[in-house]
């Protein structure tokens, strides 16, 4: 009898994949039935990775949204999965270890059955305790190997960490090859290696487009013992996305396998929902390029998850640069200019940085690090200026054992700036914080939820969950949607315009956008934060502090209390962030001094030379 494939859905990531943004729950509730009648699916992804970041940025509940999406699936008998980061849960820093517990004790009652646990250094110590935390939920724990290629990442490297993660209890693997770089031949090896020693282990694979191996890939680690593929549908299929599951279900019913059968008119009905959200606003935040496949990225080897974040990151910082062009009489450059640059100082940096493999959010660190040298390379400066503290926890092991070993000049830097490498535990590091979240939360008045659900939701984001509580993230979506569609409405106008003002509406709200005789757009929020109150007027010598990168101020990142108006500083002290590319980059003050004024209210979004603070 031909051995059956089984085919999962992954609806969350292709979005993800694509662009910024994924559907609201009122969307998916519409296309999770139909997904069902398509009969084909095992197994759906339901949440996971910047998901629930996503709703809090929409000014969504994401514990209401994971609720309702994953109920349908289970009524219908078909698994859900998520993506979780390991150590960093579901956010791009770590985690503390008693947030990770709870994690996956709300994910279980929320209706996920599976977590896909992964460690973007493949360091096993960051995956076996959530292996146990899930399975201890009722979960059951697939663990990922993330793949990569470079002259590390070999058949027997991969092989001996999936049987130090089958050891360690895992119920399943799967093969993460989250660029879609992975060598067909290499997979089909890596599968059989772990099918011939662990014959009862499901094996799921997932990979991205991009690059072009993937449907090869596909069928070489079926052949080899693989029992489950992650597939995509149009009209998000390919690209940066994933393989269609179309041409996957006809190239393996061709080589033989048994693979299930596609209701067409339910195919077709998800396929109109997909692109009727697309029309409706996500579209805005879906760069045409990633809609492509494109061989170049072999070489920097950047994972199809963060392609939509990536060209929108680009675009700000094409936005930063050309201003700094003008005002130095210099050349603008173009996106595709800027983008081959980034991607040959990926190539330059990753083997400096010890090989780690690129997926989130240690390929953002990488992108960001190789994005900022190029900016500072273009404006006649040196590399290495700018680090998030994050980047510098993955430099100097603190979130684990990179592969490979770091380049000299980094050493060098990390020495001159008094930085430590760490050996120990990662997760030693960070201490249990579930209390302090508590007494927060009590003192601001808020419900824990059901299951302790809001109590996670804030102490896994903490900023954006205080945004989204205040109302600041619904209003500044919804104004940021109401920019997009006047720009469009600016693009299909007469070339000449007189100055006007334009109402657009957008989610039951009026915005009112004044447009310039040269198409400039400048939205007016309704219920926009006020500047803070006490702040003095600028008086006597005073030193601004202004904003390194473009991005979103604030004042914290955690628990830490944020400095206020009157406030002594001491040089080199912390004393704000930028959030950019999906990093915090912390930012110190130049001199002792005393805080004069708070520019930025936390959450607005600053432009490089912006002015954040100025002290006396």
């Amino acid at each position: 009898m031909a051995r059956e494939i089984k085919f999962s859905l992954v609806y969350r990531d292709m979005w993800q994949s694509a662009g910024k943004y994924v559907p609201r729950v009122d969307q998916l509730l519409k296309v999770a039935p139909e997904i069902i009648k398509m009969g084909c699916f095992a197994r759906v992804e339901t949440n996971g990775g910047g998901f629930e970041q996503v709703n809090l940025l929409f000014g969504e509940n994401p514990n209401k949204a994971v609720r309702e999406w994953t109920k349908p699936f289970h009524e219908a008998g078909i698994q859900t999965h998520m993506l979780d980061r390991g150590l960093n849960g579901l956010r791009m820093s770590p985690v503390p270890d008693d947030v990770r517990q709870l994690f996956y004790k709300v994910k279980k009652a929320q209706g996920t059955d599976i977590a896909r646990t992964f460690c973007g250094l493949n360091d096993t110590r960051n995956i076996i305790p959530s292996i146990k935390y899930a399975k201890a939920a009722g979960m059951i724990s697939q663990a990922c190997l993330s793949i990569t290629h470079s002259p590390i990442h070999t058949v027997e490297y991969y092989t001996n960490m999936a049987f130090v993660l089958i050891e360690a209890g895992a119920d399943e693997i799967c093969l993460k090859d989250m660029a879609g770089i992975g060598r067909p031949e290499t997979l089909g090896k890596l599968v059989k290696a772990i099918k011939d020693k662990y014959p009862d282990i499901p094996v799921q694979y997932h990979s991205h487009s991009g690059p072009g191996f993937s449907v090869a890939s596909i069928l070489e680690v079926c052949k080899a013992g693989c029992d489950y593929i992650d597939v995509g549908m149009e009209p998000l299929s390919w690209g940066t996305g994933h393989a269609d599951l179309l041409t996957v279900q006809a190239m393996l019913k061709d080589a033989g396998f048994t693979v299930p059968e596609i209701n067409m008119d339910a195919y077709m009905k998800v396929r109109s929902l997909t692109q009727s959200f697309m029309d409706e606003f996500l579209g805005f935040y879906i760069s045409p390029k990633n809609r492509l496949m494109n061989s170049l990225l072999i070489g920097p080897g950047l994972p199809g998850g963060m392609m939509g974040s990536l060209m929108a990151d680009l675009d700000t910082n094409l936005e930063g640069l050309n201003r700094y062009f003008i005002k130095n009489n210099k050349p603008e450059i173009d996106q595709d200019g800027l983008l081959i640059k980034l991607f040959d100082e990926v190539a330059y940096v990753w083997p400096k940085l010890g090989y780690p493999p690129l997926v989130t959010p240690f390929s953002q660190y990488v992108k960001n690090i190789a994005l900022m040298n190029v900016t500072q390379l273009l404006k006649g400066k040196e590399r290495w200026s700018m680090i998030a503290d994050d980047i510098w926890d993955m430099i100097l092991g603190k979130a684990g054992k990179l592969p490979g070993e770091v380049a000299p000049e980094i050493k060098k830097l990390a020495q001159e700036q008094g930085r430590e490498f760490f050996t120990g535990n990662p997760q030693d590091s960070y201490p249990d914080a579930l209390p302090q979240y508590k007494d927060l939360m009590k003192e601001k008045g808020w419900e824990t939820g059901t299951d302790d659900e809001e109590l996670f939701e804030y102490a896994m984001h903490p900023a954006q969950y205080v945004n989204y509580k205040s109302g600041k993230a619904k209003a500044d979506f919804e104004a940021d949607i109401a920019k997009k569609k006047a720009e469009a409405d600016v693009k299909n106008r007469p070339a000449k315009i007189e100055p006007q003002t334009i109402i657009v509406e957008f989610e039951g709200a009026r915005y009112s956008v004044d447009i310039s005789p040269e198409g400039e757009i400048a939205t007016k929020v309704p219920g926009a934060p006020a500047p803070q109150e006490g702040q003095p007027a600028a008086s006597g010598p005073l030193e601004n502090i202004e904003a390194p990168l473009e991005g979103v101020f604030f004042l914290i990142k955690g628990t830490e209390q944020p400095l206020k108006v009157g406030d002594a500083v001491k040089k080199g002290q912390t004393i704000c962030y930028i959030e950019a590319m999906k990093t915090y980059n912390a930012i110190m003050a130049p001199r002792d001094g005393v805080i004069a004024e708070i520019v930025p209210n936390p959450g607005d979004k600053v432009y490089e030379d912006d002015v954040l603070m100025r002290i006396k």
